[in-house]
């Protein structure tokens, strides 16, 4: 059903969409789309009880470890398909096959744990220029007990024209130093972490479908290097907290990376680069309590 608020119209859906369905929907409808025209009005509602099994599995493949409690990014992962049902819907103005996630940020405003009865709602807002095209951000929020407890934004950018005069947000620097741990990063990492995230995205899957989308080799999840850097930092990114990521660059499967950790100011700075050639850096994120 949907109902008018102050802001989108909601639509509350039964059940997450189907990620395999949602891509091949994209595939159809991003035909023709241009960047032109306004985001839809519309948003997303899901009433979501914690599956434990999931959790357990989620938080064995991003190096959590395994309690009731939700990891700062596992919020993400069940808003993730609202998502991508919103950016393959036809009247979403930049085609959804192509988009490249740039930054997230995310504020967990309390624990929460895998008793909490959670809604969550997803929007998209502040289509806008950049340097590279087109960039937009999905905003995905969480509510138990009638309190918003977590929100995530999550920026796409869809390349095209050129805008050199567009602003962007400023990264912070790399950390120095020598690092705090090095990853090995297997050549099936990405089917691992699609099995529990549902992001079947090809560009991840198989060295095969990523070279027919312009990759040399299967690549990480973003979202996946975003979680393993913040369990690597312990109790900090546990409780309430803000986390900001920039993606630089795809991190090619397999590899082995380093984690870089900076904890000098009162907010700590993390970084992924790679261990073979360190001037490729992969992500770069704060938190801060």
């Amino acid at each position: 059903m949907s109902s008018t608020q102050a802001g989108p119209t909601v639509e509350t859906l039964s059940g997450p969409p189907s990620l395999a369905t949602t891509f091949l929907k994209a595939a159809l409808t991003g035909r023709g789309k241009d960047g032109r025209g306004d985001l839809p009005g519309s948003a997303f509602e899901l009433d979501v009880t914690v599956d434990r099994d999931h959790l357990a599995r989620y938080q064995r493949a991003c190096g959590w470890a395994l309690s009731d409690v939700l990891p700062h990014t596992y919020p993400h992962v069940l808003g993730f398909p609202m998502q991508a049902a919103l950016m393959a819907r036809s009247d979403f103005p930049l085609p959804m096959a192509g988009l490249v996630h740039v930054e997230n940020v995310i504020t967990v405003h309390r624990r929460l744990s895998a008793a909490d009865a959670l809604t969550i709602q997803v929007h998209a807002e502040h289509k806008r220029p950049h340097p590279k095209g087109t960039v937009v951000d999905l905003v995905t929020e969480v509510v138990s007990a009638r309190e918003l407890v977590w929100e995530g934004r999550s920026t796409y950018l869809s390349r095209g024209r050129s805008n050199p005069d567009a602003e962007v947000t400023a990264a912070v620097p790399m950390p120095v130093g020598p690092p705090a741990a090095r990853w090995r990063l297997p050549e099936d990492l990405g089917r691992t972490y699609a099995s529990v995230s549902g992001d079947v995205n090809p560009i991840h899957l198989h060295a095969l479908t990523a070279k027919a989308m312009g990759f040399p080799r299967a690549i990480a999840h973003g979202m996946w290097t975003y979680a393993r850097t913040l369990a690597a930092l312990g109790p900090a990114a546990s409780g309430p907290s803000t986390s900001h990521v920039w993606f630089r660059k795809p991190v090619l499967l397999q590899s082995s990376v380093e984690l870089l950790i900076d904890k000098s100011s009162g907010t700590v700075v993390a970084g992924l680069r790679s261990a073979k050639k360190h001037e490729v850096e992969h992500l770069v994120l704060t938190l801060s309590a």
